[in-house]
């Protein structure tokens, strides 16, 4: 007689937060990937650089990823590629094997890059590649572009510093030390330009600055004047590492002012800025309240309805769980793998405040079962792309990396995002397959 093998399908339960274990409340094991996709990538991130050209050197099943995040963004006359094989281990002549590909593709060019992001894999570094000989080698033969080493290793997520923020130290690489205006800043490491009307933004360009975004870089020549800016201000810790570079390599002074959900720390954020820039601080107290407001408007709106918040949604999703919480909004769920130390006090007042909150991992391989087995379709409201997918509903906030909400301005438009997604729907199924939020997609 036969017998389904591997008994009954079930997904993970929840842990309860009041059990859950600081940083790493889930064992790690072998992963699963929900089909949530707008997440910014080492390919995203990398065609910031207005103009540059990226060059892959991988194995094919690694390439496939690449070329379809490239062709789904209309970007591929910005990509070209390479695959490893077996034999390229035999002769001991990948370094030229790179170089001479790299070569044969600049000769190719119609009109040649001012920067070209060469990407190197795990294989390359297993095999005791020498980039920097490459890097050497190309910039002789080729002046005028700006070669720059970086690196598609997924292995190395768990040692040393891990993939993103690699790529956002090697993306400012091209930046030279010239002199310095002491009246612009750049905001670096951050993948969306800020909104005009954030309080940062005002705070900034009302007292005479200039700020300078990636993301507002119109050509390279403006890319490169990122460095005349006499300060970087970092907002994500995965941009740390590049603003640490940068002040050693070219001189500019790093300040760190973290997205955040808390009234105080947004405020000592504030003034942590205006010390440094030498300006008062502007009476912030309207916006507050209208923050304050827009929450307790959103709150009576959506009322008893559980809300379920992802860690793709924001760097700090227990400090926006413990916002929402203090607003009276019901939240009941959390999809977080490991807990940052930023989000240790709110991880503690939640955990001692509204223990009977639940954790979900969201790489757990047995929580590939767990939107299929889940009934309750559309009884959350959802903030992010993977709670949505998880909790089975259309009625969700399309938000990753804070996408631009910062301050007190991020919070009235955050809230105005809830107040919609509350009454109309997305389709869940079309939007979250789209890579990088923001980009342009061909789907």
């Amino acid at each position: 007689m036969l017998k389904k093998a591997g008994g009954e399908i079930s997904a993970p339960k929840g842990v309860k937060i009041a059990h859950a274990e600081f940083p790493r409340p889930f064992e790690s094991g072998l992963e699963y990937s929900p089909p949530a996709r707008g997440d910014w990538n080492i390919v995203h991130m990398g065609l910031l650089i207005p103009k540059s050209h990226q060059i892959y050197f991988c194995a094919q099943g690694c390439l496939r990823g690449v070329v379809q995040t490239t062709a789904e963004m209309d970007a591929m006359d910005r990509l070209s590629w390479a695959y490893l094989c077996d034999e390229d281990y035999a002769d001991a002549s990948m370094e030229y094997n790179i170089i001479d590909s790299v070569c044969e593709v600049i000769k190719r060019m119609k009109d040649r890059p001012p920067c070209i992001l060469v990407f190197l894999s795990c294989m390359h570094l297993f095999a005791g590649v020498d980039f920097d000989m490459i890097i050497d080698e190309l910039e002789s033969r080729f002046g005028g572009i700006d070669f720059v080493k970086c690196y598609m290793t997924p292995t190395m997520r768990f040692s040393g510093l891990a993939p993103v923020p690699t790529m956002y130290k090697q993306m400012f690489v091209p930046l030279r030390n010239v002199p310095k205006d002491s009246k612009s800043v750049n905001i670096i490491g951050y993948n969306w330009a800020f909104e005009q009307s954030c309080e940062l933004v005002k705070m900034i360009k009302d007292a005479g600055f200039t700020l300078r975004e990636l993301a507002n870089c119109k050509d390279y020549e403006s890319y490169l004047d990122m460095a005349k800016s006499r300060l970087n201000i970092v907002v994500i810790p995965e941009a740390l590492a590049a603003a640490q570079e940068l002040e050693q390599r070219i001189g500019q002074k790093q300040l760190y002012l973290p997205v955040s959900y808390d009234f105080g720390k947004i405020r000592d954020n504030y003034r942590k800025l205006c010390d440094e820039l030498g300006i008062d601080l502007p009476d912030l107290s309207q916006k507050e309240n209208e923050a304050a407001s827009a929450l307790a408007k959103a709150a009576e709106l959506v009322g008893s309805m559980p809300v379920a918040v992802d860690f793709m949604a924001t760097h700090k999703p227990l400090e926006l769980c413990r916002l929402l919480l203090e607003n009276g909004f019901n939240v009941r769920r959390v999809f977080i793998d490991v807990i940052n130390a930023e989000d240790g006090e709110a991880f503690e007042y939640i955990k001692h405040n509204h223990p009977d909150i639940e954790l979900y991992p969201t790489v757990n391989s047995s929580m590939r079962f767990f939107a299929s087995l889940e009934q309750t379709n559309d009884e959350y409201l959802a903030i992010g792309q993977k709670a949505a997918y998880f909790c089975c509903t259309d009625h969700f906030v399309d938000m990753v990396g804070a996408k631009g909400l910062y301050g007190f301005d991020g919070i009235i438009r955050l809230a105005a995002q809830i107040e919609d997604a509350f009454e109309n729907k997305k389709d869940r199924k079309v939007v979250i397959q789209h890579k990088g939020m923001g980009c342009q997609s061909c789907l």
